[in-house]
């Protein structure tokens, strides 16, 4: 039963990632690694700091993966994808946005109190 079970999960796995191998399924895995790099950076920068911390390249690495994600949602036509991945861009980009206000604040505030 055991050598059965583990047939069928390398036959299963094979089938999977070696002989439906393409483009599509490269440029997948490949916006996967890059959504996957978005906590390997904010882990070594919490660590870093020891907080929490969610540096800038967080949002990148997420809009970078999520699109590349999505646009493989699409040609796999995948509704859970792109679902999951346009809501989850549009969050991405806003905390950019953000960012970048608080920024221009913080910036008029130094340039304020050094007058």
């Amino acid at each position: 039963m055991l050598i059965k079970l583990s047939q069928d999960v390398g036959g299963y796995l094979y089938d999977v990632f070696i002989a439906r191998f393409d483009l599509w399924l490269a440029l997948g895995l490949f916006g996967q690694a890059l959504f996957a790099m978005r906590f390997i950076v904010q882990w070594l920068a919490s660590e870093r700091e020891g907080r929490s911390v969610v540096p800038l390249a967080f949002w990148f690495f997420s809009i970078g993966g999520g699109l590349i994600t999505l646009a493989y949602g699409f040609h796999q036509r995948e509704p859970v994808i792109i679902l999951g991945q346009s809501l989850s861009i549009f969050i991405y980009a806003r905390n950019l946005m953000l960012i970048q206000r608080e920024r221009r604040v913080r910036g008029r505030l130094g340039r304020a109190t050094a007058e």
